[in-house]
């Protein structure tokens, strides 16, 4: 298998142990699916990889978002995470705490503490039960949660925290538009206090203006309660918004991690830049994307990934490095012979301030999993989409140099302006890192429902 990035990479912890900050942690997990053939004697011919070895961190109060096309493995990911699927190697750790190796009591705790906000509010909820009994559901299971006769309370307490009327909790599902169904979904969630809620892209099926209501709803809950984040989506648009840190999943592997800055405004994998140059900009006067990076055909059958770089079938930097050595065609097989036989590791390229500004505790690794992650960043790791960019620090670890050859100041001056939508003119100062556009407020209850509807 090939290799990843230590778990833990902050500085003053011993080796195999985790910091006081990560409330949930993933190391090699792998999870793969047999494909069997026949109809009377069924035989396993071969095993679809839908996760495989995946190490991920989740601090406590902050979001990791995770993005990739479908098919990458980050719902199978989420899956395993909150229980619905057993890994088929590697470890979860809660709190420091091996999950296969829990006691039954220790495994139903960690049920209330790690809740799944699910993808579609149509499906995830049950149309014969009320919007009370959803909610209630989860105390039911968990006893303990809320007294007997304090369930009604509570339900209304919850409704009323993610902006529904509680009057309403005798209504069905149908009765209610997509975002305040998701509003449902989330209140459930919820309702047994977790400390972690992973999200399987909570906002994809919704309208436009309903995902922003979603996205500042969850952020509001965020501050109010403590909460952590596990948030998958396909729109980068909204990670940049509400992540703090990021990885980037293709065919079942992280190729890139790093808090957002880094992410955004230094990527280093050629997967990385392509998504990024697929970002629509809304700005009549800016340049096209460079055709190049853009993404041609599906990815690979994760039950037959390619040899070597998962990747290069689809690289364009492989393409062009190729066509600089001669190599003739435009197949798969086109590409130098390093991305078709050797599988590149997770490497170091630094450490980016997440607004600490000690460049310490508070400076988040960024690594990539590209043998040629510096030309990548350089002829096409710069985003068109808004980024907001930060100092760079460096760690003098392998491939500390990288970060250093970026002109950041130039990256920013050809972004964009998010929250006021607007080109960032030559000589006017970047955007502050970590500064978010300001959300818009949930509107009251009537005016929410009205709207939706």
């Amino acid at each position: 298998m090939p290799e990843t990035a230590a778990p833990d990479t902050t500085p003053g912890n011993p080796p195999g142990t985790v910091p006081d900050d990560v409330v949930l942690e993933v190391r090699d997990l792998a999870k793969s699916y047999p494909v069997r053939r026949g109809v009377v004697l069924k035989r396993t011919v071969g095993q679809v990889q839908a996760v495989d070895g995946v190490s991920l961190a989740l601090r406590r109060g902050r979001t990791l978002g995770l993005v990739g096309e479908s098919g990458s493995g980050k719902s199978t990911l989420a899956r395993v995470l909150v229980g619905i699927e057993k890994p088929t190697r590697g470890q979860v750790l809660v709190d420091g705490e091996d999950v296969s190796t829990m006691s039954r009591a220790a495994r139903r705790e960690l049920r209330r503490n790690v809740q799944m906000v699910f993808q579609d509010p149509y499906t995830s909820l049950n149309p014969r039960m009320s919007v009370g009994e959803i909610v209630a559901e989860p105390f039911r299971i968990h006893r303990d949660a809320v007294p007997a006769g304090g369930r009604r309370r509570a339900v209304a307490e919850l409704l009323e925290l993610v902006g529904l009327d509680p009057d309403h909790a005798h209504r069905y599902p149908h009765q209610f538009s997509g975002g305040q169904r998701q509003r449902v979904g989330i209140a459930r969630a919820l309702a047994v206090k977790p400390r972690v809620l992973v999200c399987d892209e909570p906002v994809s099926a919704l309208d436009v203006s309903v995902q922003g209501q979603v996205i500042n709803l969850l952020e509001d809950l965020q501050d109010e309660l403590g909460l952590s984040y596990l948030f998958i989506a396909h729109d980068l648009a909204v990670v940049q918004h509400i992540a703090d840190e990021v990885a980037v999943m293709y065919l079942g592997r992280v190729v890139e991690e790093g808090d957002r800055p880094a992410a955004y405004g230094a990527a280093h994998h050629p997967y990385t830049g392509a998504l990024l140059s697929a970002v629509p900009v809304p700005d009549p006067g800016a340049p096209p994307a460079d055709a190049d990076l853009l993404l041609e055909g599906d990815p690979p059958s994760p039950a037959d990934p390619p040899s070597g770089c998962r990747f290069h079938t689809r690289c364009w930097l492989a393409r062009r490095l190729a066509a600089e050595e001669g190599v003739a065609g435009d197949g798969p097989d086109d590409v130098p012979a390093r991305c078709r036989t050797e599988d590149p590791v997770l490497v170091p390229l630094g450490r980016h301030d997440d607004g600490a500004g000690d460049g310490g505790a508070g400076a988040l690794p960024h690594a990539a999993a590209c043998h040629f992650a510096r030309l990548a960043a350089e002829l096409g790791g710069r985003p068109t989409a808004p980024v907001a960019t930060g100092p760079v620090l460096t760690d003098g670890g392998p491939g500390h140099d990288i970060d250093h050859d970026i002109d950041h100041d130039a990256a920013a001056a050809r972004g964009r302006d998010v929250g006021q939508g607007r080109a960032v003119e030559p000589g006017e100062p970047a955007p502050r890192a970590g500064v978010r556009p300001v959300p818009e407020t949930v509107p009251d209850s009537p005016v929410l429902e009205s709207r939706e509807r």
